[in-house]
C-alpha cells in the first residue's frame, strides 16, 4: 500500500517592502519543521466601493514586478516563492481569501509599529511594516496611502490560520533567542517557531516564565518544574534553557532579558479582542511593548485556536503546568496581601532618616547628585522660608543637596525677586525648552524642569508650606539612598485646615479622601495603601521619572502613581511619613475643578491600561456654579490636563543629557 504523502507547510507572506523580505522569508523558511515548503509572497491592490475592480489594473502590474524582487531570497534559502496579486475592496479580505484558496498553514507579517491614516484609491496595501520603496513606488500609481496594521488587526481577528507578526529589526547575526511564556497555546506555537529558527540560525533558546517577586523558594521550584515540563512537551532543543525569572513589572523584566538576545519570539495575550479599532495592541498590551521598545526583532505568534480565559482555567486544572503553578502563587498572595505587606515595608517615617551626615555618605558611596526642585506660583509669603531651611540644613551645613532650583510659574508678585536675592536659580518654566510650546500648570513646571535639575535622584516639594522643615526633603531622599529596590517616594502628613484664625488639626486633604483614594481603591486597588496619593512632595531616580509621561497639571500626581506602578511596580513605591505640613488651603471651588481634572486623567489612564474605550469623547467643559445675594450665575469653563510624553523621547533632552555625561 503506498505511503500517504504529508502536505506540504504553507506559508503566506503579504509584503510591504522588498528590502525587508528577505528577513521574513528567512523566518518563513525557518519555520517549516523539516517539511516540504511552499511559500507565497502576496500584494493587494485596493479599489474603494463605487469603482470599477478594472481600475486596479495598472497598480496591479506595479505589485506584480516589484514582488518579482523577493523571488531571489527564496533560491538563497532553498524555497521556492510564489507570487500573488489580488484586487479587491479591502485589503484584509483580500488576505483572507488568499488562505482559503492557498490552504496556507502560516500568515507572517511585517509590522512597522502604529499606523498612519486611512487608506483608500487604487494602491497596493502592503498590511504590515513602515513606509518603504514598495509602498512609495506603488502609491506613486495609485495616488493614495496603502493600508498598515488596521489590516493586520481585521485579520488577526478572523484567525484564519497561525499568524507571526515581525517587528524588524535585523536578523544578520542570531545566536541567542529569548522566548518568554505564559503557558497557554499561543506560547506553545512560539517555542515550536523558536526551536525551528535555532535549528536555522544554530543558536541557543532561552525560555523565560515571569512571577511576581517574593514568592518564596517552594514556589519558584514549582514554577521551575513545571517550565522544564512545557520545554519537554512542546519540543525544546538540547541548547534549551527554562528561567524563571522574579519580577514586579512582567514588561519590565522581559526587556531586560531580551536586551542579551538575538530575538525574541513570544505568544500573543490570551485575549487580544481588546485591540483598539486603528489597529493598536494588536496581540494585547504586553506583546505590543515588548516588540515596540526591545532593541532586537521581535515575532509575536498567535494560533487559529481561540485562546480566551477559559483555555487557562482549563489549563489550571493540570497538575504540572505553568498556569496551574501560576494559580498555586495567586492563591497565596491575593491582592489584600500583597498590599498589606507593601505597606508594611515600604512606609517608612522621615525620623529613620535624620542622620543627614550618614545620608550624605551612602549618596556619595553610591556616586549620586540630587537635585531639588522648588515649583512656584506666587509663593512670595513662604518661597523664603523654604529656600532658607532647605539650603542651610542640606546644602550648607551637610551637602546632602548638590543642586537646588526654583521653577516659576510666571509668578505675578515678588515670587521671583526674593528666590533672585537669596542667590537661587530662578526659571520659568515657559522658558524651558521653548520649542516644545508651554501648558500652565505643575505638572508642566515639573516635566520641563527635568530639562534643568540634573541629579540622579530629582526631589520636588511644594512652596506654600509655612511650617517647612529639612525632613521634608531627606525624608524623601532617605528611602532612595539607603533601598535600592526604591525608586519613588510621596511624602504624607498631617493637613491641619484653616478655618478663619483658627486652624482646625484635622480636615485636609478634601480631594483626596473625597475623590482620589475611593478611585484609587475602586480601579487601581495595588496603591490603596497610599495614605496621601496626591501629595505634592516625590522624589524619584532620574532613570524612572524621565521614562514616564507627565500631566500638565492637578492630575500629574496620580498619572504619575499609576505610571510608575504599570512601570517599576509597586515595589518600587515607597511613601514617608513627614510629621505634618501647614499650607495655604484652596476654597472650595478651586478644589471642584482640581477634583474634576483628576477624575478626566484616571478615566484616561484606565482606559490605556484595560485597552478600554469607556467614552468615546471625554467632556472637558465644566459649569461653575457662582451666588451671590441676588442672583446664581453659571460660568461654563474648558478644564482639562495636556499630556507630555516621556522626557527621554524628547531630542533636546537626550543631547543635554549626552553633553552632561561628556564632562
Amino acid at each position: 500500500m503506498p505511503t500517504r504523502r504529508r502536505a506540504p507547510y504553507r506559508i503566506l507572506l503579504p509584503l510591504a517592502n522588498p528590502r525587508t523580505a528577505r528577513d521574513l522569508v528567512r523566518i518563513g523558511a525557518g519555520v517549516r519543521a523539516a517539511r516540504q515548503t511552499e511559500m507565497t509572497a502576496l500584494g493587494i491592490v485596493e479599489v474603494p466601493e463605487g469603482d470599477s475592480l478594472s481600475e486596479g489594473a495598472t497598480a496591479a502590474r506595479t505589485a506584480r514586478r516589484l514582488l518579482q524582487r523577493v523571488l531571489a531570497f527564496g533560491d538563497e534559502e532553498g524555497v521556492e516563492i510564489r507570487t500573488m496579486v489580488r484586487i479587491g475592496r479591502r485589503a484584509a479580505e483580500g488576505i483572507i481569501e488568499a488562505v482559503a484558496e492557498e490552504g496556507a498553514d502560516l500568515l507572517i507579517f511585517g509590522w512597522g509599529g502604529p499606523p498612519p491614516g486611512a487608506a483608500g484609491g487604487a494602491a497596493v496595501s502592503p498590511p504590515g511594516g513602515a513606509a518603504s520603496e514598495l509602498e512609495v513606488a506603488i502609491d506613486r500609481d495609485g495616488d493614495q496611502p496603502p493600508v498598515f496594521s488596521p489590516t493586520i488587526d481585521a485579520v488577526v481577528r478572523q484567525s484564519p490560520c497561525d499568524i507571526a507578526v515581525v517587528k524588524q529589526r535585523g536578523l544578520d547575526q542570531v545566536h541567542s533567542i529569548l522566548v518568554p511564556v505564559r503557558g497557554g497555546p499561543h506560547a506553545e506555537l512560539a517555542l515550536r517557531m523558536a526551536r525551528d529558527l535555532a535549528h536555522r540560525f544554530d543558536a541557543r533558546v532561552t525560555v523565560m516564565h515571569v512571577v511576581p517577586t517574593g514568592i518564596g523558594d517552594k514556589a519558584c521550584h514549582r514554577q521551575q518544574q513545571a517550565l522544564e515540563r512545557f520545554i519537554r512537551e512542546h519540543g525544546g532543543l538540547r541548547r534549551t534553557t527554562g528561567i524563571v525569572r522574579e519580577a514586579s513589572s512582567v514588561r519590565q523584566a522581559i526587556l531586560r532579558e531580551a536586551a542579551h538576545h538575538d530575538l525574541v519570539v513570544m505568544g500573543a495575550s490570551a485575549s487580544p479582542t481588546n485591540a483598539a479599532p486603528d489597529g493598536r495592541y494588536l496581540f494585547g498590551t504586553l506583546a505590543d511593548t515588548v516588540a515596540s521598545r526591545a532593541k532586537t526583532t521581535v515575532i509575536v505568534v498567535k494560533t487559529r485556536q481561540q485562546v480566551g480565559l477559559a483555555t487557562f482555567e482549563e489549563l489550571r486544572g493540570e497538575e504540572g503546568s505553568l498556569p496551574e503553578a501560576d494559580a498555586y502563587i495567586e492563591c497565596s498572595r491575593s491582592l489584600t496581601t500583597v498590599v498589606d505587606r507593601w505597606f508594611a515595608e515600604n512606609t517608612f517615617h522621615a525620623s529613620e532618616f535624620s542622620d543627614i551626615r550618614k545620608l550624605v555618605s551612602l549618596k556619595e558611596k553610591a556616586g549620586l547628585t540630587v537635585s531639588v526642585g522648588l515649583p512656584a506660583l506666587n509663593e512670595e509669603k513662604t518661597i523664603g522660608l523654604v529656600i532658607k531651611r532647605i539650603r542651610g540644613a542640606l546644602m550648607e551645613r551637610a551637602p546632602l543637596i548638590d543642586q537646588l532650583v526654583v521653577i516659576d510659574s510666571d509668578s505675578t508678585d515678588r515670587t521671583r525677586e526674593i528666590a533672585g536675592e537669596l542667590d537661587v536659580p530662578v526659571i520659568r518654566h515657559s522658558e524651558i525648552l521653548p520649542e516644545l510650546g508651554s501648558y500652565q500648570g505643575k505638572g508642566e513646571a515639573l516635566w520641563k524642569s527635568l530639562h534643568v535639575l540634573d541629579g540622579d535622584i530629582v526631589a520636588w516639594i511644594d512652596t506654600d508650606i509655612s511650617n517647612i522643615q529639612p525632613r521634608f526633603i531627606y525624608g524623601l531622599l532617605g528611602p532612595l539612598l539607603r533601598e535600592p529596590r526604591i525608586s519613588y517616594v510621596k511624602g504624607f502628613y498631617q493637613r491641619p485646615i484653616r478655618d478663619g484664625d483658627r486652624v482646625m488639626p484635622e480636615g485636609g486633604g478634601r480631594v483626596t479622601e473625597l475623590m482620589a483614594r475611593p478611585l484609587i481603591n475602586l480601579f487601581f486597588p495595588e496603591l490603596s495603601g497610599l495614605v496621601q496619593p496626591l501629595a505634592g512632595e516625590y522624589a524619584g531616580r532620574r532613570e524612572l521619572l524621565e521614562s514616564v509621561p507627565f500631566f500638565s497639571g492637578y492630575a500629574v500626581e496620580v498619572g504619575l502613581l499609576v505610571d510608575i506602578l504599570d512601570q517599576a511596580g509597586l515595589s518600587a513605591i515607597g511613601q514617608v511619613d513627614l510629621e505634618r505640613r501647614i499650607h495655604r488651603n484652596q476654597p472650595l471651588p478651586n478644589l471642584s475643578q482640581m477634583a474634576f481634572v483628576i477624575l478626566q486623567a484616571t478615566m484616561r489612564k484606565l482606559e490605556e491600561r484595560h485597552r478600554l474605550e469607556l467614552l468615546t469623547e471625554m467632556g472637558r467643559s465644566m459649569k461653575l456654579i457662582t451666588q451671590d445675594r441676588h442672583q446664581l450665575t453659571l460660568t461654563v469653563r474648558e478644564i482639562g490636563d495636556q499630556l507630555r510624553p516621556a522626557m527621554r523621547s524628547i531630542p533636546a533632552y537626550q543631547e543635554h543629557r549626552r553633553t552632561l555625561k561628556g564632562r
